[in-house]
């Protein structure tokens, strides 16, 4: 029963930060994903493939365990984004959900493939520093387990550029598109949502001046850590 209850309790925090992303304008159509990993349990929870989010019902998400097998017979497959979280969950330890979409402003950047600047306080208070924008992954990286793949540049980033995934909980992946994580689903969501909006603001800021460089360090610092960590204080 215990068991069953915690599942239960998963699948409703999956299923709630789901739906939030076509309400805060994330995901057109079925184009993202939200997962959450009990580790004690072994499971993953996560968004099923293919299902609208308007017809998408709590009972739907699916369980896996940490290899990605389902758990349940419920004759639906998981997100087909599924191996990229696993390669995450095991890459990084600390981390409790995953958010996947293709939202349009952090599109634009995973696109153009370049990182995305610390231009001012609203990146700070939740990125420290520059969003990381993985290299191209290879035909052989596509044709080879694609969505395990993407999981392995992303990781791959990461060591290369010596990044806490604490401190920057999300990534841009050449040409496809973002991945934020969080401790709740929730807010990996929240995440993913405050990314998109520093995009844009990167975006209209660098057309109003072109020359507009990075937060200082001091500011930086003073934004992320006064949200961030023992000492933080901060809360609108």
């Amino acid at each position: 029963m215990w068991y069953e209850e915690k599942i239960a309790e998963m699948k409703q925090r999956v299923f709630e930060a789901n739906l939030a992303l076509p309400r805060y304008g994330l995901v057109k159509l079925t184009w993202g994903n939200v997962s959450e990993i009990d580790r004690t349990l072994g499971v993953i929870v996560i968004k099923p493939s293919g299902i609208k989010y308007d017809e998408m019902q709590v009972e739907q998400m699916v369980v896996t365990d940490l290899s990605g097998n389902v758990l349940e017979d419920i004759h639906l497959r998981p997100s087909s984004d599924l191996p990229t979280h696993i390669v995450l969950y095991q890459s990084f330890g600390q981390i409790k959900s995953i958010v996947h979409t293709h939202s349009t402003h952090s599109v634009m950047w995973a696109q153009a493939g370049r990182d995305l600047p610390a231009y001012g306080t609203t990146h700070a208070d939740t990125f420290y520093g520059k969003i990381p924008c993985t290299r191209q992954l290879t035909k052989e990286e596509v044709v080879e387990e694609y969505e395990a793949q993407t999981g392995h540049v992303i990781v791959e980033t990461f060591r290369k550029r010596e990044l806490n995934a604490d401190e920057v909980p999300g990534v841009l992946v050449y040409g496809h598109g973002p991945f934020t994580w969080g401790d709740t689903p929730m807010k990996a969501v929240e995440n993913s949502l405050v990314l998109d909006e520093i995009c844009l603001m990167a975006k209209e800021t660098e057309q109003i001046n072109p020359d507009i460089c990075d937060i200082p360090p001091y500011l930086l610092d003073k934004h992320y850590f006064r949200k961030h960590g023992k000492n933080a204080y901060y809360g609108q």
